[in-house]
């Protein structure tokens, strides 16, 4: 959930150069740049540099991406599209539209806490990323060691910074640069495996399983570090409707694959001919004279993997609010022809904050390892759980294959989290923080919707009804020349403000016009509008998007104009009624804790407002009030 090239509806079916490059460049940031520490990781880890050890860690590392990125993402995974887009949330409609009723709650619980576990992941990635890649300048100069930090803190700054921008000039270049940085990465492992060719041996199995059989503990930690080699391998779905399918398979298996796992091998051969080399392998595979390059090469290839995940915190949240599962924030296009390229100044700031905090907190590239993975992990697993019920309930695989395949996919993955829970004390207790807290604000902001739509329902009459009752007093209400839109509404029930405008006002415009929507579990949506004629100049409008859309009212105002007889909309001659409820926790409903109902009310006070949201014009908007008891 990166930056688009196109939605799902307009981009290529095949795989043109452009694409398959613009998928290197963004796709592939947070899984290309893990040879920066991964390597390293798993041999402090291990701790004997034995040729057992090295050899077996390194088939480890080679299988665990067979398995986990091209066997289950690649060629499993990627086959679940919803409507084209890929991702934990689109994932999740799509299940939850095939499964059985009964099942669905269970479903939905999965993707949002993968969607919680996934902010976690944007957090930890641009902070290990960038300080793994400043930490090269320590071989030039050892004392630069204390400046380290303070680097590192200035280009987070600077990349968050340019984020209201957009991407879209900076993504022209993030596929030639990442060209670059996947070439060398062969490069240097070709030229370390030439000197040493018996590390090639490793690349059978057999090594890994040895190397499990005789130090089943030590392999056990180390697993945790060989999991570092897979962050980033969920991007390959998440982005899958950006660039497509056969874009992302051909860059895997063409370009992105052959590199990493050579330059793995290439660091392996060199730490078993150099042991010293052990401190900082990716870095020592180049001689002192290209050192600084390779270090500006790595910062910019670690600049661009933090933005392939910044931007898709950006795009999980314009998801996350569609789907009803966060408030409604400021959402801003950065691009006037790439639909998936968003800017949410909430999350930027958010995640800027985090960032700086685990940045100055953890200090190196060390210490955030221990924290990072635990989260990654946990999203994987969930996919693959509702991978099970895409498997039987849309592809009607029988019980046996699921089983057959799913199976081993679910050990691999719990193999992968158990292993990274002995992190949760060394700092992985903080994407679990920060996941857990996100997970209570998603499902606290969905049932707390559910309720608040069951209350209206309830109390509000039915819309056909109230206008028969209200438009036939005695005396009728004046008509007034205009229109009156209210949106935001529920379907077929009366909006609070127009019950409110008339009482207070004693007025009804020339033509009223009520707007309720409902996001769909796919994507996009081709019929937008449903207009229906209520009689009395009234008129009920029904939305229809999906999760990847967003609603802007005056546009879809003006696109139904030839559905209602004699009349063109005219902004300055319209008035939006909104109505604003202010929502207070008593316990009333008990369908959720008292502090739930505090939070739900909380969220409710400092969600955007809705004139933002639905791009109305401030000075048209007209809010009318009133108190809901939760």
């Amino acid at each position: 959930m990166t930056p688009s090239i196109g939605s799902a509806a307009t981009r290529p079916s095949k795989a043109a150069p452009a694409i398959v490059l613009g998928a290197i460049g963004v796709v592939f940031g947070d899984i290309g740049t893990s040879p920066l520490y991964t390597l390293r990781e798993c041999l402090k880890a291990a701790g004997d540099l034995s040729q057992t050890n090295v050899f077996g860690i390194v088939s480890l590392i080679l299988w665990s991406i067979l398995i986990v990125v091209t066997l289950k993402y690649v060629c499993f995974v990627m086959r679940a599209d919803n409507h084209g887009e890929g991702g934990i949330l689109a994932l999740t409609a799509l299940a939850s539209g095939v499964a059985p009723a009964k099942m669905r709650t269970v479903l939905l619980t999965l993707g949002v806490l993968g969607a919680a576990m996934f902010y976690g992941d944007s957090m930890i990635t641009p902070a290990i990323s960038v300080i793994s890649a400043v930490e090269g300048v320590t071989l030039v100069d050892a004392h630069l060691t204390v400046w380290i930090v303070p680097i590192a803190l200035v280009i987070l700054t600077g990349l968050f910074a340019i984020q209201k921008r957009g991407t879209t000039v900076v993504g022209k270049l993030f596929g030639p640069v990442m060209v670059v940085w996947f070439v060398t990465l062969a490069s240097l492992g070709v030229f370390h495996i030439a000197q040493h060719a018996t590390i090639l041996l490793a690349a059978s199995p057999i090594w890994a399983v040895r190397f499990v059989a005789h130090s089943p503990g030590t392999a056990f930690i180390v697993l945790g570090s060989v999991f570092l080699a897979l962050t980033g391998g969920e991007a390959l779905y998440a982005d899958m409707g950006h660039f497509g399918k056969k874009p992302i398979r051909l860059a895997w298996l063409g370009l992105v694959l052959p590199s990493l796992v050579l330059n793995y091998f290439g660091q392996a051969a060199m730490v078993l001919a150099r042991p010293a080399a052990v401190q900082q392998p990716f870095f020592q595979l180049v001689p002192s004279w290209a050192l600084v390059p390779l270090v500006v090469l790595a910062t910019a290839a670690t600049i661009i993997a933090s933005q392939a995940v910044i931007s898709g915190a950006f795009s999980m949240t314009k998801q996350a609010v569609q789907l009803g599962f966060l408030p409604r924030v400021k959402i801003i296009h950065t691009s006037t022809h790439e639909i998936g390229q968003v800017y949410v100044p909430f999350i930027n700031a958010a995640l800027f904050v985090a960032i700086v905090f685990l940045v100055i907190f953890f200090k190196s590239s060390d210490n955030l390892a221990a924290a990072y993975g635990i989260a990654v992990a946990s999203t994987m697993l969930l996919t693959t759980l509702l991978m099970s019920f895409i498997a039987r309930c849309l592809w009607r695989w029988k019980l046996s294959t699921t089983a057959a395949v799913i199976g081993p996919l679910v050990l691999v993955d719990l193999a992968f989290v158990s292993s990274n829970a002995s992190k949760v004390l060394d700092g992985g207790w903080f994407p679990l923080l920060a996941g857990v807290v996100l997970f209570t604000v998603m499902t606290t902001w969905h049932k707390g919707r559910e309720l608040l739509r069951a209350r209206v329902s309830a109390e509000n009459l039915p819309l056909r009804d109230a206008i028969a009752v209200l438009c036939n007093e005695t005396p009728p209400p004046s008509r007034v020349r205009g229109t009156a839109v209210f949106p935001g509404g529920v379907e077929d029930r009366t909006p609070t403000a127009f019950v409110h405008n008339l009482k207070h006002n004693h007025v009804l415009h020339a033509r009223n016009i009520f707007i309720a929507g409902s996001t769909a579990n796919v994507p996009y949506v081709s019929q937008k509008t449903t207009v229906t004629d209520l009689g009395e100049g009234c008129y009920a409008l029904t939305l229809h998007y999906g999760f990847m859309e967003l609603p802007d009212i005056p546009a879809i105002l003006k696109s139904v104009e030839g559905q209602i007889p004699s009349w063109r909309y005219d902004p300055e001659a319209t008035s939006f009624f909104i109505g604003s409820r202010f929502i207070l926790a008593t316990g009333e409903t008990r369908s959720m804790p008292i502090w739930r109902d505090k939070l739900f009310a909380f969220l409710s006070r400092n969600a955007a407002h809705v004139g933002d949201y639905y791009h109305l014009p401030p000075k048209r908007v007209i809010e009318m009030g009133g108190q809901i008891n939760l």
